[in-house]
């Protein structure tokens, strides 16, 4: 079930009050120990002035966070880049429920991602692993030999994705994360290693109109971006960490709550977000975090909908699921 307002549960994590303007936060705070030793709270041990426990902490490797806004409950995950955690790229043959994506080792949180379509389980959304294309929308039938759609393919198979590259000298490799558009070159001295397309980008500026989801012409808007809705995103902060959201409707309001596309913009960019782009939405919208999976989309009566999906962005131990190229 999807948590609400103040009921969220302090997971011995260390929960505390952000609450500031009539807007209630809640955060978990999380070391980069690692998850085969536990992941370990931040909180400190009180200590005498001059101990080593008056240094400056480090920074957290991951922190999750809930916020109450006034029409939508937003949960986050923010990864700090090259910590112990990496933001890989998830693919299913056909379509399975969020939780079925955890169980691979070393998972921390995992969020829906890429477009699909429902009725035939394939794509609408490019999908690289390893630099490899392994999901295409150009072999969605459905997709590519629709006439209403044959104006918008130029735009819809040039869509923002998310990107991890590997940047650097042999040996000395970082990870770094990206949003660009499907046709954009890799940046020198990088080599592609995930991405996953979704759209539109949603900051700095959207482009919902130059990504095909709206057509001012004829009043298209494929994802209802002006509406109300459970949303998932994901955005770049200025110093390269990673921020994973997902806004989650209130039961007590099925028809009446969630955010726009324009709100969540203004929200990712309250947290100093500077590049940001929106992944499927609706009854896709999902999101696991160490033991707890919540549900973004409502039904009439309040019960939280859970739709099988396609791929996933998903957080874990680095050297866990898959050979390494840096040993």
């Amino acid at each position: 079930m999807r948590s609400q307002g103040s009921g969220v549960r302090d997971q011995g994590l260390g929960v505390r009050d952000w609450g500031s303007a009539g807007v209630r936060v809640w955060s978990w705070v999380l070391l980069g120990l690692g998850l085969a030793g536990g992941i370990a709270g931040c909180d400190r041990p009180v200590a005498e002035a001059g101990s080593p426990a008056d240094l400056p902490a480090p920074p957290p490797a991951l922190q999750y966070r809930m916020t109450s806004l006034p029409t939508a409950d937003v949960y986050g995950v923010t990864l700090a880049a090259n910590s112990l955690f990496e933001v890989v790229v998830d693919v299913a043959d056909g379509l399975q429920p969020l939780p079925e994506f955890i169980v691979q080792p070393g998972t921390a949180a995992v969020i829906n991602a890429g477009f699909f379509d429902p009725a035939n389980g394939l794509t609408t959304s490019y999908v690289v692993q390893n630099g490899q294309i392994v999901a295409d929308p150009r072999q969605n039938d459905r997709l590519m030999q629709n006439p209403s759609l044959t104006p918008y393919l130029p735009k819809i198979l040039n869509r923002s994705e998310f990107r991890r590259y590997r940047c650097g000298e042999a040996g000395q490799e970082l990870d770094r994360y990206a949003i660009a558009r499907h046709a954009d070159p890799v940046p020198p001295h990088c080599t592609l290693q995930d991405a996953i397309g979704g759209g539109p980008r949603l900051l700095p500026e959207m482009t919902l109109e130059a990504e095909g989801f709206t057509d001012p012409a004829t009043g298209r808007d494929a994802i209802g971006s002006t509406q109300q809705n459970a949303r998932s995103a994901v955005g770049i902060l200025p110093n390269g960490d990673v921020v994973m959201v997902m806004v989650a409707q209130r039961p007590s309001a099925p028809t009446a709550s969630g955010l726009s596309l324009g709100e969540l913009a203004e929200f990712l960019r309250s947290l100093g977000v500077v590049e940001a782009m929106n992944l499927d939405g609706g009854s896709s919208t999902s999101l696991y975090y160490v033991g707890n999976t919540v549900f973004g989309r409502v039904d009439a009566q309040g019960n939280a909908i859970q739709r099988p999906v396609k791929s996933v962005l998903r957080v874990r131990e680095k050297g866990n699921g898959r050979m390494r190229d840096d040993g």
